[in-house]
């Protein structure tokens, strides 16, 4: 017996609406994050498959019927690299891309390029800014960000657009780790002031005796990547290791033997800070005067995280009055600093110029690392570490991949059945499963049915990137319910309904005792099949065309229809019919591998028995 899960949401994203339209007719592109090796996407979409483009005028109320006509088979793409990437890197995009290395590009010259690109692969010195995107003219697939950080992406901007940002998150952490650490005892024991003495021709021993790090206490602030390795070696250098971060979860700081505090009692406790945390609006210049002046005197600080964390003047005085006895630093706000920097200059600084991932076996990583996820994306694959869109767990992405085609192919369904004159603004999705209520992540199926949705009947193209900001943006309210039932919880999802309410049907018999258009379907066998529309149960794989025919039930229907088919040379795949009792009423179900003609289709409503029919591109 099913019963109603008590939880069910609608989904509004808060994001502002984009000022233009895209307006492209690329291939769309759905690309997702995972921790595993990449799945292939044909697995996944259906529009992958088809390569349609949508040719049809934009409807902000979702009313306007569409052709579809097939594009033609695309060139190789073309991927704009505008910094420095190892040739390791290099050599696995030009297996698979075109690929325009340019260097030094002014904002003004990647705007002018960015248009005839598919993909960009930037490090840390380009800015790819909402101009950028606009320039772009939605041929822009995928930005690559080769390594941690993608502070210089406007991600908000790349929603929009529907553009996929993906980094390089895993190939530089030791190097970085490695780099914090050694900045760490350099400047514990003074190191690069006593080389600099020593070339200089001085013999200072006495000016340049350091302090001893164990037994004294590290405050890593960003327990991610970066952080946990380097409390790793600060535990085996005998340290003392306190971390602050909002997202970092217990066990895995207690595995490591790290003590996880609040913002204010790392920092006022320390003995050594070493940064690690993101540069975004809540922590720039996170670093100080008001945070300095928490700090116990005489702290020491390390930064191979991002410049903008720390107010460099406030710094400087820091550092002028003690508080602060001594700073490495491997970023700064500008890159490269003023030569005239103050703080590059203090003698109690020590400063690199961007090192952290500078080793070769990590440049090389990095650049195999952001290569294979920006090919992988653009041949629509899952990328692992996407940055825009909702990280969905490989195992999670595994298990739903039958899910997926089916999700977007009721959508699909589900909108060729309103009226012309209707405009959709609300849709329930219901979810029937055995699953305990949190244990169905839902978001990958809900971006595929947005998708089935918008796109038959809209020039935008949908991804899980941009799924829920374009259902916001067409003024689509999606709400999910779950409903529980006896069953094999192996089984994520028992069966996947689309509701459309406050429309009007081309078929009558889609429409509910309440007046919403209902279509249902299950996965057999690892294929789609539709199994409910309105109030009939059929059983059709939803593969190719659908027609739909209401009609008395009586013998020799399905000889009528298929009889016309036949001599119209139309193959039909699959007949299925569902009634609500003998000799009443019964909906005949018929997949077909062509389109029929006006003609055809004519001819099948002009049987007597047919009450009506609808045809369906899925």
């Amino acid at each position: 017996m099913a019963t109603t899960s008590a939880k069910s949401s609608t989904f509004v994203p808060r994001v502002s609406p984009s000022p233009s339209s895209n307006g492209s007719n690329r291939p769309s592109l759905l690309s997702f994050p995972k921790s595993s090796p990449l799945i292939p996407l044909k697995h996944l979409s259906l529009s992958r498959s088809s390569l349609h483009a949508l040719k049809t005028l934009e409807s902000p109320s979702i009313s306007k019927s569409t052709t579809l006509e097939p594009t033609k088979p695309d060139s190789k793409p073309t991927i704009l690299v505008s910094e420095k990437l190892s040739e390791v890197g290099l050599d696995v995009l030009r297996s698979f891309a075109n690929v325009d290395c340019s260097y030094n590009l002014t904002p003004e010259d990647l705007c002018a390029k960015i248009s005839l690109c598919d993909a960009l692969i930037v490090r840390s010195g380009t800015k790819v800014t909402r101009e950028v995107f606009e320039a772009a003219k939605g041929r822009l697939k995928v930005v690559g960000r080769a390594g941690v950080g993608i502070d210089n992406v406007d991600l908000q901007a790349a929603t929009e657009f529907g553009c996929l940002v993906v980094n390089a998150p895993t190939a530089n952490t030791i190097a970085a780790a490695e780099h914090g650490i050694a900045l760490l005892s350099a400047m514990a024991r003074n190191v690069a002031q006593a080389d600099a003495s020593m070339k200089a021709g001085e013999w200072k021993r006495n000016k340049y005796v350091g302090v001893s790090m164990v037994g004294k206490t590290l405050a890593v602030m960003g327990f991610g990547k970066v952080g946990s390795e380097v409390a790793r070696r600060a535990k085996g250098l005998g340290m003392h290791v306190v971390a602050h971060d909002p997202y970092a979860p217990d066990d895995r700081a207690r595995a490591i033997g790290v003590d996880l505090v609040s913002f204010d009692k790392a920092v006022s406790t320390a003995d050594f800070i070493s940064l690690h945390m993101p540069l975004t609006p809540t922590t720039n210049k996170i670093f100080n005067d008001e945070t300095f002046a928490k700090v116990k005197k005489g702290v020491r600080i390390v930064n191979v995280a991002r410049g903008g964390v720390i107010d460099e003047d406030a710094l400087v005085r820091a550092l002028d009055s003690g508080v602060v006895a001594q700073a490495a630093l491997d970023v700064f706000t500008v890159e490269p600093p003023p030569k005239d920097s103050k703080l590059v200059q203090h003698e109690n600084v020590i400063a690199t110029p961007h090192l952290g991932a500078s080793t070769m076996e990590a440049q090389e990583g990095v650049a195999i690392e952001i290569a294979e996820a920006v090919v992988g994306a653009l041949n629509g694959e899952l990328a692992a570490t996407a940055v825009n869109a909702p990280m969905v767990p490989a195992e999670v992405l595994a298990e739903l991949a039958p899910y997926v085609m089916l999700a977007e192919k009721l959508g699909r369904l589900a909108v060729q059945l309103v009226a012309g004159g209707s405009g959709i603004k609300s849709v329930k999705v219901v979810y029937t499963t055995a699953r305990d209520t949190d244990d169905l992540d839902t978001r990958l199926l809900r971006a595929m049915i947005t998708k089935g949705i918008i796109e038959p009947i809209s020039t935008t193209f949908v991804n899980l990137v941009n799924a829920d900001f374009t259902a916001k943006q067409k003024g689509l309210r999606i709400s999910e319910e779950r409903v529980s039932v006896d069953g094999s919880p192996d089984c994520p999802v028992e069966s996947i309904q689309v509701h459309i309410s406050n429309v009007d049907s081309k078929f009558a018999s889609a429409l509910s005792d309440n007046g919403e258009i209902i279509v249902e379907g299950k996965v057999k066998g690892g294929i789609p099949h539709l199994t409910c529309v309105g109030s009939f149960s059929v059983d059709v794989s939803l593969e190719g065309n659908l027609i739909l025919c209401r009609q008395v039930d009586q013998p020799g229907m399905i000889g009528s229809v298929g009889n016309i088919l036949g001599e119209e040379n139309v193959n039909v795949s699959f007949m299925s019919v569902g009634r609500i009792g003998v000799r009443k009423q019964a909906i005949m179900a018929i997949g077909v591998d062509e389109e029929p003609n006006k003609e055809t289709l004519k001819k099948i409503g002009e049987v007597e028995a047919i009450e009506e029919f609808v045809f369906l591109n899925l």
